[in-house]
């Protein structure tokens, strides 16, 4: 079901961190109407939770294997979560 609502947590490896990953993220989230946030980990790894219609979710997971420019994706791990009290919009939180 396209607009079934849908939350993961998604765990980003590679060359994430120094490329504005989280600014990209955010954008992207943004137009295909997704709220959650992103954050980068001390690992050198980016993680966000991304909630929204099913479709979305599934098409922000295949931009995340490409990343912004400068960005070298090695590694993407999803599983599906509760939200909780998910944010409004997409946010940015470390």
């Amino acid at each position: 079901m396209e607009n079934e609502r849908k939350a993961i947590r998604v765990r980003l490896s590679g060359r994430v961190q120094g490329v504005s990953f989280r600014v990209w993220t955010r954008i992207e989230a943004e137009k295909l109407g997704l709220s959650g946030w992103v954050r980068n980990e001390d690992d050198g790894s980016v993680t966000a939770l991304i909630v929204g219609a099913e479709g979305a979710v599934s098409t922000m997971m295949d931009r995340l294997w490409k990343g912004p420019n400068g960005a070298s994706v090695s590694g993407v791990t999803s599983q599906d979560v509760d939200p909780g009290q998910v944010p409004t919009g997409f946010r940015i939180i470390g």
